[in-house]
């Protein structure tokens, strides 16, 4: 079973850390697409800065996300990631445009979530094994 949990958590590891390390690098080049028209004009409004400052901020938090869930840390950087995707897909349920893009990021959150938590089964997978082998004296 531990080998599963762990092909499973490497896909999802690759294609979500990647997934994010890309999109957060694009958000200073707009090469992918222009990110600020994903940004709901009632957030936008709100913002003490510029919507293009905010989605290069946007862009450096995706990549220490990526980059932590490429690193191995899925647990916690996979809850953080399912957290911002809803962020995102609230966002754009208030822009009430780009819905296929919500639907996308409101799934990719249930992956992060899944990963995280496949992450923690692992984990007590791995202990459970390790207890059996050296039982507690």
């Amino acid at each position: 079973m531990h080998d599963d949990l762990e092909k499973l958590t490497k896909a999802l590891r690759f294609t979500l850390g990647a997934t994010a390390c890309a999109a957060g690098a694009d958000k200073f080049f707009n090469l992918l697409t222009d990110w600020e028209k994903y940004l709901s004009p009632m957030v936008a409004e709100k913002l003490p800065i510029s919507p293009s400052a905010f989605m290069r901020i946007v862009g450096v938090i995706e990549m220490a996300v990526g980059t932590g869930i490429l690193l191995g840390y899925e647990r916690p950087a996979g809850y953080i990631c399912s957290a911002w995707l809803l962020g995102i897909t609230g966002n754009l349920l208030t822009k009430r445009e780009h819905l296929d893009v919500a639907a996308r990021d409101l799934n990719m959150a249930l992956e992060a979530f899944t990963m995280a938590t496949l992450a923690g089964l692992k984990s007590k997978a791995a202990e459970q094994h390790r207890e059996e082998i050296l039982p507690a004296a």
